[in-house]
């Protein structure tokens, strides 16, 4: 009798987060104030790292900003520092953007730091310095990736194992390096940019898919995990993205028929939706939200049949013009570089940066 009370409790449960979803989708709901907050992002160099690193800064967060290309970081810090100028310039007092405070107690600063996220110990020292050098972090943007652009078996076994542990590993190393005064203080916020990829698959890029795959499900489990420890106070946000109109996936194409209706997302129209799900504690955003119905649908429908409507979308090969590309480059590189230099250098345009 008690199991039955308590299914239907639960049932009462589900029906209400129904109504609570259909709600947001009615009424907007507030977004919180990140004023003076301290934020870390990887892969802030360029791509959607850099445009996270403007929305925030636009907010008067303290931005942190992790690359591994020193040069590209520092430009990404010199627009921040233009944003923080210009904020100042037109609100010497009062508040900024409609939220209310004295910001003139609020000095936001941008600090950059050189790091490779793949490799554990760096992300552990760099992390560590930046708990001295700063102070707490409020939101962890686990947005660093790369794409080795090879077939499977032309690939690489180093690109293959560099993808994985940028795309997926990095997340278990900033969780571990900064969850830890999170759970203390139960405040934060863990942002995961993963991939529509990574909810469903094409062919060519298994290594990538598998990547995002797997930041998903570390997402979702350490989604459950906080649930579990009824830390309420940290929220968590995955970020979904169709592709991105970057150089990441260049020449990336399906059916021309059909390619009106899944345009490549602007870099900025992404990172502003993925800005108001971050800000409204939303558990998931998918853009465009098609992207929705097409990961429900692989759930629902046989094999054979999502095959059939990859082939008709021209989904199945999407990726095939993108690989042609990047092997073409590749070549053309390596015919312009001294055959004495090639050895050393040939690797160096086999990964590409998503940011």
């Amino acid at each position: 009798m008690n199991i039955f009370i308590e299914f239907c409790l639960v049932s009462c449960k589900v029906l209400w987060t129904f109504v609570l979803a259909g709600t947001r989708w009615l009424v907007r709901p507030k977004e919180k104030n990140v004023m003076g907050q301290v934020c870390v992002i990887t892969g802030a160099g360029s791509g959607l790292g850099r445009h996270f690193a403007k929305e925030f800064a636009r907010r008067r967060a303290t931005v942190i900003l992790w690359d591994i290309n020193w040069e590209s970081n520092e430009e990404t810090a010199e627009m921040v520092r233009q944003i923080y100028s210009d904020i100042t310039n037109r609100n010497p007092e009062g508040s900024v953007d409609g939220e209310e405070g004295d910001v003139s107690q609020i000095q936001p600063k941008v600090y950059t730091y050189l790091c490779d996220v793949s490799k554990r110990e760096e992300v552990y020292l760099t992390a560590d310095k930046v708990q001295r050098e700063v102070g707490n972090i409020d939101i962890l943007i686990n947005n660093a990736g790369v794409v080795s652009g090879h077939h499977l078996l032309e690939c690489p076994d180093e690109l293959l194992e560099r993808t994985m542990m940028v795309n997926c590993h990095a997340h278990f190393w900033t969780t571990k390096a900064f969850v830890p005064k999170m759970l203390e203080l139960n405040h934060g916020h863990i942002v995961t940019v993963a991939s529509s990829l990574g909810l469903f698959t094409t062919a060519g890029v298994e290594d990538y898919c598998a990547s995002k795959f797997g930041a998903i499900g570390f997402h979702e489990s350490l989604s459950h995990e906080l649930k579990a420890a009824e830390k309420d106070g940290i929220k968590m946000t995955l970020v979904c993205p169709f592709l991105v109109d970057t150089d990441m996936f260049k020449g990336c194409k399906i059916r021309k028929e059909i390619a009106p209706l899944f345009p490549p997302l602007k870099p900025e129209q992404c990172v502003q939706q993925a800005m108001r799900a971050i800000l409204t504690d939303q558990p998931m955003i998918c853009t465009p939200r098609i992207m929705y119905m097409v990961s429900f649908m692989k759930t629902v429908l046989p094999f054979d049949a999502i095959v059939c409507m990859y082939q008709f979308l021209g989904a199945d090969k999407c990726m095939y013009p993108f690989l042609a590309h990047r092997k073409e480059a590749m070549n053309n590189n390596e015919s312009k570089l001294p055959s004495i230099q090639q050895p050393a250098i040939q690797q160096l345009p086999l990964e590409k940066k998503l940011c």
